[in-house]
């Protein structure tokens, strides 16, 4: 009876560690783009994701105000290069945001 109950906490153990780790890997990814978009942008942006089974389901990247300096399409293109070379894998969604006053 013992061992049975030492095997299932090992194994529950053992499954949380994978989720803490992609947890904190995602925390460590996030305020790298983060970082890197502020150094290339000027703008400090909020970065969320969502993994599923290993895989980056979605990003997303918040400024904190509406983006005026560079057109919409370089601005998606140079976020995208970011996220893709700091979480190492290309997400299946990529949602920009702006934070807009009232």
């Amino acid at each position: 009876m013992r061992r049975a109950i030492a095997i299932a906490v090992l194994s529950i153990a053992l499954t949380q560690c994978g989720q803490v780790d992609t947890l904190v890997n995602g925390v460590k990814h996030s305020n790298a783009v983060t970082s890197a978009l502020e150094a290339e942008l000027g703008a400090k942006p909020q970065v969320a994701f969502s993994w599923h089974n290993g895989q980056l389901t979605s990003v997303t990247v918040q400024f904190p105000e509406l983006y005026q300096r560079k057109p919409l399409s370089e601005l998606v293109t140079i976020v995208r290069a970011v996220v893709e070379k700091e979480f190492q894998q290309k997400p299946n969604n990529l949602v920009l945001g702006f934070r807009v006053e009232g």
